[in-house]
Formats: C-alpha cells, structure tokens, sequence
C-alpha cells in the first residue's frame, strides 16, 4: 500500500485557519480506479484534491460517489504516541506534573470498517475510546503557544488495551501496540476545537463511553510541546489522547465503535 508523507510549509494558512474563524473540512484519502488520491468530502461526494496534504491542496478534476472509492488510511506516521491517565472519569493523573506517555506503533493502525484480528492469548482486550491528533510540520522544541500551530487535524481513534498484559509485561508494547490495536476514523477532520467535542463510544450499539474533550487534564498544546522537548514531531504522526470513563473486556463479534462530534467514527468488529 501506498502512502504519501509531505512536508509542512509556510502557508498553511490556506487551509487550515485558526480554530476561532476555521471551516471545517474533511479530508480522506482514497482509492478510485486504482489511482490513490487526497479528496475533500461534501456530503455523499469527494471532490478530489491536488497538491500536498499538509501545505496547499486544491480541488481538481469533478467529483466522485463516496460509495464509489475505498476509503484509507488517512496518514502513514512515522510515530505514534499516546497519553494515558488524562481523564478523572477513567483514572487521573497530577494536571501540574506531565503527561504520562506510552507509544503506540505505525503497524497497530487500521482502517474503520477493517476487523479487528485479536492474538489468540489475549483473553483481556479492552476498547479505549480517543481523540487523536494529527501532526501537520516538522516541529521540535515549541512551547504551549506555538503548539496549536502543529496540530493539522485530528481523529476518532480506539486504543485497545490486553489488561493483563498491561499488568504483567514489563512495558506496554504488547498490550497497547499489537497489529490492529490503533483503529483510527478515516477522515482528517481541520477546524474544529479539539479543546471541546463530545466522545461517544458504544459496544453492540449501546453506549459505554461518554465524554466531553474538554475535561482533559493534559490539553493538545500541553502534550504536543512536551512532546516536542525530546522528539522530533513530523508531519502525519498521530497521538492518541486519553480515554474517558470505564472500560470492558471484547468478545468475538462485538462491534466498538467510536463517534467524536464533527469529526467521525471509527468502527470495528471483533475477531477471534
């Protein structure tokens, strides 16, 4: 599969204006005719787009039927962090202190709608509803105020967990970055305050997560520039930003699913 990673520019403006006055857009990448594209979704229709995803795109060409492309991977990161503790509903931790971070990988990402292949011993996989950010330039070493600046767009995300894993390795890596354990939406949604969206996550239908973003302890800006103190952040890296509220053991056959107002959903069944 193919992926496209662009280097911010210096006009980004273009498309992506402050939070305060922003349209907000869509953007996907898909695949028609078997030509991978960036497109701007307008209700049931993409209206492709020229140029890079992360500097200028513009439309071109007419547009096409969603029901008509296979809709992809939105980014391909090179990293792929994440925040844990970063709501009081779920657990918490000290607002003054950091942000407690763990890394996900590139290849525990999958596409809504892609099942979700569990490793035969993981008996405890819990779902973990998420905002997830989409870095947009090359960025390192930028304080509070300049963060808001790297944030291209962001995600609807599940960070599925192996609880006993969690408790019994040494580190994470099994239990939050197993293949398929980061299904992410597929739209990169720009323009929305990410400071304030309403995360709803629901099993088989029912909801079993529900949240406002702005009960964050640790805020995008705050993550984004500690971040940035020991990394070198790069356009398409992903962090996945906490979950809210209670969580539970999947099944076979369950389908999570995972809504983030304004931004989307991601969606996925549960195989053994």
């Amino acid at each position: 599969m193919k992926y496209f990673i662009i280097i911010f520019g210096g006009i980004m403006g273009l498309i992506l204006p402050s939070i305060a006055s922003a349209e907000v857009k869509h953007i996907v990448r898909f695949e028609h005719n078997q030509i991978i594209s960036y497109g701007e979704i307008n209700g049931d229709s993409i209206q492709p787009l020229s140029g890079e995803l992360f500097t200028q795109l513009s439309a071109t060409g007419n547009t096409i039927a969603l029901a008509d492309v296979t809709l992809l991977l939105p980014t391909a990161p090179q990293k792929v962090f994440a925040v844990g503790m970063n709501f009081d509903s779920h657990l918490s931790s000290p607002s003054n202190a950091p942000p407690p971070l763990f890394l996900k990988l590139p290849t525990s990402l999958i596409a809504s709608g892609q099942a979700i292949h569990l490793p035969k011993d993981a008996k405890n996989v819990h779902f973990e509803g998420e905002l997830v950010l989409v870095i947009g330039k090359q960025a390192k070493s930028v304080n509070e105020s300049q963060a808001d600046s790297v944030i291209f767009g962001v995600l609807a995300g599940n960070d599925l967990t192996e609880r006993s894993w969690q408790g019994s390795d040494l580190q994470w890596m099994r239990a939050k970055a197993s293949d398929g354990f980061g299904p992410i939406s597929s739209m990169i949604t720009v323009g929305v305050d990410y400071n304030n969206l309403l995360l709803t996550t629901k099993l088989n239908g029912k909801i079993v997560q529900q949240e406002n973003t702005k009960h964050m302890i640790h805020k995008p800006a705050k993550v984004v520039s500690y971040l940035s103190q020991y990394f070198t952040l790069m356009p398409g890296d992903l962090i996945f930003m906490g979950t809210p509220g209670r969580t539970k053991a999947l099944n076979d056959g369950d389908v999570v699913s995972v809504t983030i107002d304004q931004v989307g959903t991601v969606e996925n069944k549960i195989k053994r």
